[in-house]
């Protein structure tokens, strides 16, 4: 692990300083190089290590937050892209060199979840979301069969680019929306009742409102990459406090306030593909970018991968204080405890 410096902040607007935003570290930690286009980090809260994928390479690597080693978690592993937690904490994973999504059990064996939707192969899946009823949303663009480059050149058997929804209890794989050119990176708000979705050819964030039923609006654009010569979006996350950060590529890793406006960036030296919250805290932000892995520890919190809002360390303190509560009715202090 290595230290790099640079003028990592740029407050483009004046509530990325009052936000915390700029807070934390003051420098990258590069945590690893060596791939050829690293994507997809997500943070295994129980074993505190980061999986990630290495596209072109076909494999998953993993860093240990203990030890910093890094070593391959799978090989031949389908060209790997966008991985993600369910509500169980089992690893999703979007192979799309394989053409489909799978869980990985707490066994290790993997299960198939979606590989075609109306009897036709899926295009090369790319990112995946998990609402809290259990189904998993996830985008198909054409990435991983347009050259042999990160996946296996071929025809699209569904002639288009869309997101769709597998139910948890069916398996039922849906299309939810075809309104892209790429769809990339998606993500729900704190509610659910929103879902951002990034559109790399488009150079668009879009953002849906999601019913009841499971289906979509017909959407709007919530940012622009126009404005940035060198961004393009790809996957999306939010924080505690519902500001959308973006992998923006050659523009680093973009945060939009809730309303829209792009209030600051940070500087990464490589072209940025994913990023992850993690850690204790999860305030640490975990930055895949070209040939490496890099993080930065922060002044903010992000969501939690299986849902937005859901921290587990705050549940279990909530959990034994309640139980603290039931016999005696006071905290440690000898005050009544007020629970939120």
């Amino acid at each position: 692990m290595s230290s790099m410096r640079s003028d990592l902040y740029e407050m483009l607007d004046d509530r990325f300083r009052t936000g915390r935003c700029m807070n934390g570290d003051d420098a990258l930690e590069v945590l690893y190089t060596g791939c050829r286009w690293a994507e997809g980090p997500v943070y295994l809260p129980a074993w505190r290590q980061v999986v990630w994928s290495d596209i072109p390479n076909d494999r998953m690597l993993r860093w240990d937050e203990e030890t910093g080693a890094v070593s391959v978690f799978r090989r031949s592993a389908g060209h790997t892209n966008g991985n993600t937690l369910d509500r169980q904490g089992r690893l999703i994973t979007c192979e799309q060199g394989n053409r489909r999504v799978t869980r990985t059990e707490h066994d290790g064996t993997v299960t198939v979840l979606a590989d075609r939707w109306q009897d036709k192969r899926l295009n090369s899946p790319n990112d995946a979301a998990v609402k809290s009823d259990g189904s998993i949303w996830f985008s198909d663009p054409d990435f991983g069969i347009t050259s042999d480059y990160e996946g296996y050149r071929a025809e699209s058997e569904i002639g288009s680019n869309n997101v769709y929804r597998i139910d948890p209890a069916t398996g039922e794989v849906r299309l939810v929306a075809d309104c892209f050119a790429a769809p990339n990176g998606l993500v729900f708000s704190h509610d659910e009742r929103r879902l951002f979705v990034s559109d790399t050819r488009a150079g668009f964030i879009r953002v849906f409102d999601v019913r009841d039923d499971g289906t979509l609006s017909e959407g709007e654009v919530f940012a622009d990459a126009s404005a940035r010569e060198k961004a393009r979006f790809d996957n999306l996350r939010f924080d505690d406090d519902g500001r959308l950060w973006a992998a923006a590529m050659g523009d680093g890793v973009h945060c939009y306030d809730p309303d829209g406006t792009l209030i600051g960036r940070l500087d990464v030296p490589e072209a940025v593909s994913n990023i992850s919250w993690g850690g204790a805290k999860r305030n640490r932000l975990f930055i895949t970018a070209e040939t490496s892995l890099y993080s930065v520890v922060m002044g903010v919190t992000g969501t939690h991968p299986t849902g937005p809002g859901h921290r587990p360390w705050a549940t279990s303190w909530r959990t034994r204080h309640r139980r603290l509560a039931s016999v005696s009715g006071t905290g440690s202090s000898g005050d009544p405890l007020r629970l939120r």
